[in-house]
Order: structure tokens, then C-alpha cells, then sequence
């Protein structure tokens, strides 16, 4: 009997709706000349706030041949940073400083905000030069 209780309890627990950021996420879109991605923004105050921002076109410069940097239209909340980033991490430098990493890598203190992840070929960004890109959810 105890294991029929035990197997009842674990069927609806399984069943039961999930909770926090793994329903959070949100996919936008980021398109340019050079090619189209999608990410996934993460579950933070910035990441929400730059959401209800969209859509946006930011004008991207090239900055160390390893990050793809533009201006916000105005500045994202704080949220936990990092110094640690990885290929295709969305982040914010200072409050609106929107930054695409097309490269593995590491920054100065503070850190860096995680806007989110893209999960396309970033490599499309690795380039020099500057580039428009369009920001929309999807």
C-alpha cells in the first residue's frame, strides 16, 4: 500500500504546472543584413525591461573583434552580474549598453548583466564594422 501511495504522489507531482524561469523565457528575434538569430532572454529585471522595449533597431559597432555593442533608448534596470561570458551571451555593460558576444570571454569589474542566450549561428556577428540590427519578440 505504501508504494501505491508513494507512486500516486510522485504521478501528480509530475503533473503538476512548472513554475519559474523555465516558463519565464521569452524568444526574440534578432535580424540584420548579415543574417537572422533567435535567443532566449533570461529570467531577470533587465531582461524583462528590454522586453518591453521591443521592438528596437540599434546601431552595432565592433568592439575587440569579440562583442557587437549598441545604445538602448534608455537604460535597463541593475540585476546580478559576471564577468564570465560564452559565445552568444546577450548582455548589458552599463544600464544601456546592449552587447552581443559572437566570442568566448571574460570582462573587467562589474561584470556584465545576462540579457540571455542566442541559439542561432552568432557567428554571423563576426565581422568587422558596424551593423543595424532589429530586436522583436517572436
Amino acid at each position: 500500500m505504501k508504494y501505491l501511495a508513494k507512486t500516486a504522489f510522485v504521478a501528480a507531482s509530475l503533473t503538476m504546472p512548472i513554475g519559474g524561469s523555465a516558463l519565464a523565457q521569452h524568444r526574440i528575434s534578432i535580424s540584420s543584413d548579415w543574417g537572422n538569430v533567435t535567443a532566449e532572454l533570461a529570467d531577470n529585471a533587465a531582461a524583462r525591461a528590454l522586453s518591453e522595449m521591443l521592438p528596437l533597431t540599434i546601431e552595432m559597432d565592433d568592439h575587440l573583434r569579440r562583442e557587437k555593442t549598441g545604445n538602448l533608448p534608455s537604460a535597463l534596470p541593475a540585476a546580478s552580474r559576471q564577468r564570465e561570458f560564452s559565445t552568444g551571451t546577450l548582455g548589458l555593460w552599463s544600464s544601456g549598453d546592449f552587447v552581443i558576444y559572437y566570442r568566448d570571454g571574460r570582462v573587467p569589474s562589474p561584470g556584465i548583466v545576462i540579457l540571455g542566450q542566442v541559439q542561432g549561428d552568432v557567428s554571423i556577428f563576426d565581422r568587422p564594422g558596424k551593423v543595424t540590427i532589429k530586436i522583436q519578440s517572436e
